[in-house]
């Protein structure tokens, strides 16, 4: 690693054609930010506080991410949390935006995701017991994660609601990446011994037979 005297200036960066992002603006200093467009808006506004969710969603998969020894799953998590970067764009977009986007959330990536989840569910067994997360790390990052999206789901499916936003894709797409990322939790767990321990365990839940079942993760 380089000491701090020995990294390039930014005027040095600037002259080989570099251009550093601006990280503080101070613009939002009042509580207010930007939509993509020309609006502004209170950072307690529900778009914002959906993108902000979404950006959660994503961060929380990066943990997964670099949890994972399968090159294959990290390969998927990337692509999602690529897409996740398409849906906020859409979410704080403005109506006279929207249409100029390069590109948008579209019924193939849901599709895509559904496909996903029926390879690997073909390839672990998923009982309907509740899951408590923690057999393994990676697992229990992924099931974190899924929690995350759910949250953003909610969060996306409150502004739909109030027609601020109009594509339905973006509802499906963070519903199938629940889904998605509950089964690949499974599915991770399964080499390590652990499928995760449920709660009609003995330990978790001392009247077994009166477990409830866990509840389809698409509801």
């Amino acid at each position: 690693m380089l000491a701090r005297d020995e990294l390039p200036s930014r005027e040095e960066r600037v002259a080989k054609g570099g251009r550093d992002a601006v990280v503080t603006t101070r613009t939002g200093d009042e509580g207010y930010t930007g939509l993509l467009g020309s609006e502004r808006v209170p950072k307690w506004d529900a778009r914002v506080e959906a993108c902000g969710e979404i950006d959660e969603a994503s961060s929380a998969i990066g943990v997964a991410r670099a949890s994972v020894d399968d090159p294959a799953i990290a390969r998927l998590l990337l692509s999602t949390q690529r897409d996740l970067y398409v849906l906020m764009s859409e979410v704080v977009a403005t109506p006279e935006v929207t249409d100029r986007l390069a590109r948008r959330i579209v019924g193939a990536d849901v599709a895509r995701l559904e496909g996903y989840q029926a390879d690997y569910a073909d390839r672990v067994e998923i009982g309907r017991e509740f899951i408590v997360p923690g057999g393994t790390r990676d697992g229990a990052a992924l099931d974190l994660a899924r929690a995350v999206v759910r949250r953003a789901e909610r969060r996306t499916v409150r502004i739909a609601h109030a027609s601020q936003i109009s594509n339905a894709d973006l509802l499906s797409y963070l519903n199938r990446l629940s889904d998605l990322l509950f089964v690949l939790a499974r599915f991770v767990e399964r080499p390590k011994g652990s499928a995760g321990a449920t709660g009609s365990d003995p330990v978790a839940e001392p009247n077994a037979s009166q477990t409830a079942e866990r509840p389809t993760e698409s509801d």
